[in-house]
């Protein structure tokens, strides 16, 4: 596929994701259905909601292309695809049934280990992120559609970093300090990626945790506004495992983190 076709699925899904993260809001609102998965995490019927209306759509846009949804997995059968989506139809459960604001609805079309598709609806901030390729991730908010490019949003010199946690490890905090961090913010969800990309927020750190569902449309379009994104080691942070695990991640705004 070319960036056209890209870009063509992604903007045929955005009115989807507009539709669901509505359908997110208004079954919240009549009292959420909510049962505990094995793993000990809860499900609503918000996220199956949402997971059945994004499936649909990508599989009327590529019905050959195989999806992955964290509602659907089989985590006994590996995955061998070279091409297929990775959907977390609601990222943040627990703030959602909370009635917070940070959760997020997610899909990525991973291409060779690659994220190049990503679509981040944040219904209560009324945001919409999306991504096709490699300087291409834009924000929908209100009725507003700009390019994010990382630019830097926050004072010169002052660095701010992300969190999942509100005690982060002394691994995190030791690699903080290396980027001269000067305070920590926690943020739930995959909205940490999106607002590096827009640039209000400057670095991300954190240890091997979640799934690849988890990251991978946040990853698509930081890294295509111009995010870096490795492992802590400085490896590359691929998909496509077999376990679908996450390895740890790094997420930096720019090379340069002081302007």
């Amino acid at each position: 596929m070319n960036v056209n076709e890209f870009r063509n699925i992604t903007e045929n899904l955005i009115k989807t994701f507009k539709i669901a993260g509505k359908v997110s809001e208004e079954l919240f609102k009549n009292g959420l259905k909510i049962e505990i998965k094995s793993d000990g995490s809860p499900v609503s019927n918000g996220d199956l909601e949402v997971n059945n209306l994004i499936i649909k759509k990508i599989n009327e846009l590529t019905p050959n292309i195989p999806i992955i949804s964290e509602e659907n997995v089989d985590l006994n059968i590996k995955n061998t695809a070279k091409t297929f989506w990775l959907i977390d139809p609601i990222d943040g459960t627990r703030e959602y049934i909370a009635g917070k604001d940070e959760y997020t609805l997610n899909a990525a079309l991973i291409v060779n280990k690659i994220p190049i598709v990503g679509l981040v609806g944040v219904p209560k901030k009324n945001r919409l992120f999306y991504s096709y390729g490699p300087g291409n991730s834009y924000l929908i908010e209100g009725n507003d559609i700009k390019k994010i490019n990382c630019k830097k949003k926050q004072p010169k010199n002052v660095i701010v970093a992300l969190s999942s946690s509100s005690k982060p490890s002394e691994i995190i905090l030791n690699k903080l300090k290396e980027y001269n961090v000067k305070s920590i913010v926690k943020m739930a969800s995959s909205y940490k990626f999106c607002v590096i990309a827009t640039g209000e927020y400057d670095i991300y750190a954190a240890r091997e945790r979640a799934n690849e569902w988890d990251y991978a449309a946040g990853h698509a379009i930081a890294q295509n506004a111009g995010a870096i994104i490795k492992t802590l080691e400085g490896k590359p942070f691929l998909y496509g495992k077999e376990d679908y695990k996450n390895p740890s991640i790094l997420i930096k705004r720019s090379e340069n983190l002081d302007a």
